[in-house]
């Protein structure tokens, strides 16, 4: 009699889990609205979009997989090492939804709502920033104070080699401003590979546009200190910078913005006139954001050469430093030697503050990493990082077959090793302070 009843009940929740069927709009659409489509849409770094129940269901099986096995959304970083407010991934449950959509035939189901959430996105502005709403940084969508593009359209020629080119983009502004957001809008994704976006007080840089990188003419205008050597950096991946509140970015009154691009290869002629948009601070700033830079210039076992079928360390170490600091952020970069990244501050007191571990690099995804919360980097703190590359030709991603010898350079052919920390002066509390702003 009992074993009966076991038998009936456990046929009665199977049964149950059968007859409850998961569909798009009702559980499947809120997590591809949330992790998914910042990327997956027209004129997004995506290879294709995901912003309706036709293009998810089509690809619902490659969805499925991706999802299982965390390939997708791509977060590099190691969070057990540390944990950030703009951080990607599916929930345990979340990944389940998806395996039991797919397996139940991947259900449309009906939206209760006149647009469902993904068709409402696409009504919107698709230039607009993404990325910060989507990962809870903001929940209001708002339009930038200030949308810089390049003076002019630059045609990035057919050779099918890498061009390196610098732009001079005046701001117009006649009074100091705080800028708490600051967004990149690539032009033209199939060129733009990188992009660096610097300040110029000076007003004697106007001679640089369109300048190459490699012009002899360029070390006369190296020579002009920058205002800010790094507002801002994008990479495909990254997302825009949300400051904290009562916390900017300052660009002073007259200044122009100076814009270091790196276009991919091309064998057909292609047009970018990439843009800035600036979001300016609605509250009282109480700290300056800086920069701190670590390059080539900081690595502690010179020279940065990795030889042909080998793999080499290298190490930066800056500081001790001069006052508390509290760090926002972090940006590292290298380029398709690279394998390991990883950066830590060692305290007076011997203690580690970490900033980033990532045990796969990802050339192809890189990004601002914005901490959960403020991290407290105390006075006499040494800043290290550690990077492991691969020169052999077991790296599928070596650029060069057979291997050869590689040095610095800004061509993804050679190599680099650099990481940018946003940050501002400490303040008591900070440690405890969550990076998460609402109502921009």
């Amino acid at each position: 009699m009992r074993l009966g009843l076991t038998l009936s009940l456990l046929f009665f929740i199977t049964n149950s889990w059968a007859q409850t069927k998961t569909t798009f709009y009702e559980q499947i659409e809120p997590i591809i609205a949330k992790n998914c489509t910042g990327c997956h849409r027209p004129g997004g770094i995506g290879p294709f979009s995901l912003q309706t129940y036709q293009e998810v269901a089509k690809r619902s099986e490659f969805v499925a997989k991706v999802t299982q096995i965390r390939y997708m959304p791509p977060f590099p970083a190691d969070r057990s090492f540390q944990h950030y407010a703009n951080e990607r991934g599916l929930t345990e449950d979340e990944i389940a939804l998806i395996q039991q959509w797919v397996a139940q035939g991947s259900v449309e189901g009906r939206s209760l709502n006149a647009k469902s959430t993904v068709n409402r996105r696409r009504s919107t502005d698709v230039t607009t920033s993404h990325s910060t709403i989507d990962r809870g940084l903001s929940t209001e969508k708002r339009q930038p104070d200030l949308v810089l593009k390049m003076q002019n359209p630059f045609t990035v020629p057919n050779t099918g080699v890498e061009e390196f080119r610098y732009f001079h983009i005046p701001t117009g502004l006649t009074e100091d401003v705080m800028v708490e957001a600051i967004e990149f809008l690539p032009g033209n994704r199939k060129v733009v590979h990188h992009s660096r976006v610097m300040v110029d007080t000076s007003g004697r840089m106007a001679g640089l546009e369109g300048m190459q990188g490699t012009d002899p003419k360029l070390a006369e205008f190296q020579k002009i200190p920058m205002a800010d050597e790094f507002l801002y950096g994008w990479v495909p991946g990254n997302d825009r910078i949300q400051f904290p509140d009562g916390v900017a970015k300052k660009i002073k009154a007259h200044s122009n913005l100076i814009l270091y691009m790196h276009y991919s290869p091309s064998a057909t002629f292609q047009t970018d006139q990439s843009e800035i948009r600036l979001y300016y601070t609605r509250k009282p700033v109480e700290r300056e954001v800086q920069s701190l830079i670590l390059h080539e210039q900081h690595i502690t076992n010179p020279p940065f050469l990795i030889r042909a079928n080998q793999k080499a360390s290298f190490f930066m170490s800056l500081g001790p430093l001069k006052e508390d600091i509290s760090a926002i952020s972090i940006l590292p970069h290298m380029h398709y030697l690279g394998k390991t990244f990883k950066s830590f501050g060692i305290t007076p007191d011997g203690d580690l503050a970490p900033f980033i571990k990532i045990d796969n690099w990802d050339f192809n995804w890189q990004m601002t990493y914005q901490f959960e919360k403020l991290v407290k980097v105390p006075r006499g703190t040494v800043i290290l990082a550690e990077a492991a590359y691969d020169n052999t030709e077991e790296n599928l991603l070596n650029p060069f077959k057979p291997a050869r010898d590689v040095g610095f350079g800004w061509n993804t052919t050679s190599e680099m090793m650099e990481m940018v920390i946003y940050y501002v002066p400490y303040r008591t509390g900070d440690e405890n302070r969550l990076q998460v702003t609402s109502n921009k």
